[in-house]
């Protein structure tokens, strides 16, 4: 049992040190559309990797820090450097071309369908 746990406290220390971007998730119900909206300040296109496998959509990639600045020389230092990665999960049945993606001004916008045509619920008339 100790082995177990001391394997579940290194885990959860990996996953507490692995940079994790902000988040919102909207649904436009009218549209059928899902937009998830990632913070990424100052990554370019190149920098993020979109991956779907098994249902579940990951956002991942790496910020750099500034090598040109000492890093002694700092009197506050928030920023966060190195691998980042967010999962969410999305509708089954979901086609790579209906997720459509695109970062402007630090901001990664996701967008793929509520639910698949062929799983949404449909009306059935009574005879």
């Amino acid at each position: 049992m100790n082995g177990q746990n001391g394997q579940l406290a290194r885990r959860r220390s990996s996953l507490a040190s692995a940079l994790s971007p902000k988040m919102d998730v909207h649904e436009d119900k009218e549209k059928n559309v899902v937009t998830a909206s990632f913070e990424l300040p100052g990554l370019k296109k190149e920098d993020v990797s979109i991956d779907v496998h098994n249902n579940v959509l990951t956002i991942s990639g790496e910020t750099k820090s500034d090598e040109s600045k000492e890093q002694d020389g700092y009197a506050v230092r928030e920023r966060r450097f190195g691998r980042f990665s967010r999962s969410i999960p999305v509708p089954q049945g979901i086609k790579e071309e209906e997720i459509k993606a695109n970062l402007e001004n630090g901001v990664l916008n996701v967008t793929f369908p509520r639910s698949a045509p062929e799983m949404a619920p449909k009306k059935i008339a009574i005879q």
